[in-house]
């Protein structure tokens, strides 16, 4: 067992990592996550030829290493995601917002979508693959997905799976159809791909020149933010979106405050969030 794993974080130093992490990315973590520090900090300290956590407390608080701290954040940040995750969010995009897109967009042929906490694309890339099968290839379709941490946004821009992520959500239709082998990991096709662009965001910061569009995905991000942080982002969704677009929550999200923006339905299973 490693040094880094045997030590335990000294309590000024988890307190320092704490108010280091909120400071830098917005999220809040409790006096009892000491474990969830040292399991994804301790590879870092491996790396780094340290001793300790405490050790990397030390070199952030120098303020020299600037990869360091972007490491230490990044490797705080949860990038759990997987295909078509919350199947009956995509089966009440295909039944009700695309064929209302379909008509009223058909003058112009365009469509624009966000996915706001992208990780390694599964989720912008599921609905790519549901555009071509309902039709929309020959269309103008724009998807932005982004992601505070760049390690998983250099990920989803390379299209490339483990078979263990295309076994978690994808039916084996669509990766006969969109994914081809290549060694030990699958290659999503350039069909799909050209349809999604990856970029680094911080979604604490305005995120109003991104809009229009006609559908935010923002799951399973804002639980790990305080209200106000919480309040202040489903605002700045609010004005990327067309009015009538859609925003999207995890299923275990609660969304207060969001009546104030949003008018909430329910569409087949789906809980959908429509702008005011």
């Amino acid at each position: 067992m490693s040094t880094a794993q045997t030590v335990p974080i000294y309590s000024d130093n988890y307190r320092f990592l704490r108010e280091h992490i909120y400071s830098q990315a917005g999220i809040v973590f409790e006096d009892d996550k000491q474990y969830l520090f040292e399991t994804r900090l301790s590879p870092i300290v491996r790396q780094l030829g340290l001793g300790s956590i405490n050790d990397l407390c030390s070199l952030l608080k120098a303020g020299r290493e600037t990869e360091v701290h972007r490491r230490v954040v990044e490797a705080m940040t949860t990038n759990e995601t997987y295909f078509f995750r919350d199947p009956s969010q995509y089966d009440s995009i295909r039944s009700a917002l695309l064929p209302r897109l379909r008509e009223e967009r058909r003058d112009t042929r365009r469509m624009r979508f966000w996915s706001a906490a992208a990780s390694t694309g599964q989720e912008a890339y599921s609905l790519a693959m549901v555009l071509l099968e309902e039709g929309f290839g020959n269309w103008n379709l724009q998807i932005l997905g982004t992601d505070f941490a760049s390690k998983v946004v250099d990920r989803a821009r390379s299209g490339k799976y483990q078979q263990i992520e295309v076994n978690r959500g994808l039916p084996a239709s669509l990766l006969v159809k969109y994914f081809r082998r290549a060694g030990m990991e699958w290659q999503l096709s350039e069909e799909v791909r050209r349809l999604a662009q990856f970029e680094t965001i911080d979604l604490r910061k305005s995120m109003r020149a991104l809009g229009p569009f006609d559908l935010v995905f923002c799951r399973n991000v804002m639980i790990y933010f305080d209200s106000q942080t919480k309040d202040q982002i489903l605002q700045e969704l609010h004005s990327t979106l067309f009015r009538g677009g859609w925003l999207l929550l995890g299923g275990a999200e609660t969304a207060i405050g969001v009546d104030r923006w949003f008018e909430r339905q329910t569409i087949g299973a789906a809980t959908v969030y429509v702008a005011k």
